[in-house]
């Protein structure tokens, strides 16, 4: 007989946390990459083509990490953090807070993780705070400007007021680790992994150029 209970909760799917300019950016980039090196290859004589190989493999990497890769994921039992070059796991209940001061950080078991996918805008905040402190949270000047009228099922702004994208980010996070801090799923450490899919071609690429440069 199987000593396992059974549980009637529902089963969600992961939330996903990521920076949409960020991935665009980092699509451009790698098209960019593509095509002068792409270029260099086909056109390039001499030690050309292999340098431009050497840069593809030791830049296309990073790109990937720092604009594509980055995502935090959090479900009812754990936050997982893939930043450029580790993934973290926290279950909720190694969790001390989640915070955003200039940037968003998850503290755990006295480390702090920096979310790479969750970016910071002073601006974004300083114009949130601003329209959350004009009376009846109007958005318009003078003659009712930039004010629309209410939507039926939906709350006005003096009920939900305006927050930065980050700080909106973090509360959530904050209120899914007080509700699952105390759940079975939610023990254990911090498991922290290396990304050696990004770290080693970046290595190779750069070990490579190194030794065209010194020969050529």
């Amino acid at each position: 007989m199987s000593s396992e209970q059974p549980t009637d909760e529902p089963v969600y799917d992961d939330r996903v946390y990521r920076s949409p300019m960020a991935t665009v950016s980092g699509v451009l980039m790698l098209a960019l990459l593509g095509w002068l090196c792409g270029d260099a290859v086909v056109r390039g004589s001499g030690n050309a083509p292999w340098l431009a190989l050497a840069v593809a493999l030791f830049l296309a990497p990073l790109i990937v990490a720092f604009t594509i890769r980055p995502a935090v994921f959090a479900n009812a039992d754990r936050l997982r953090v893939r930043n450029p070059f580790r993934v973290i796991e926290l279950p909720w209940a190694a969790v001390d807070t989640v915070r955003a001061r200039f940037s968003a950080e998850v503290l755990a078991e006295g480390a702090k993780y920096q979310l790479w996918s969750v970016p910071v805008s002073l601006r974004e905040r300083k114009k949130a705070n601003r329209v959350q402190n004009r009376p009846n949270g109007r958005l318009g000047g003078l003659m009712g400007r930039g004010t629309a009228a209410p939507v039926e099922g939906r709350p006005q702004n003096a009920e939900t007021p305006q927050r930065a994208a980050a700080d909106q980010t973090v509360e959530e996070l904050r209120e899914l680790r007080e509700r699952g801090a105390s759940r079975p799923g939610a023990q254990g450490p911090v498991k922290v992994t290396w990304s050696y899919e990004i770290i080693a071609p970046a290595l190779t690429g750069a070990l490579i150029l190194i030794v065209l440069l010194a020969t050529g």
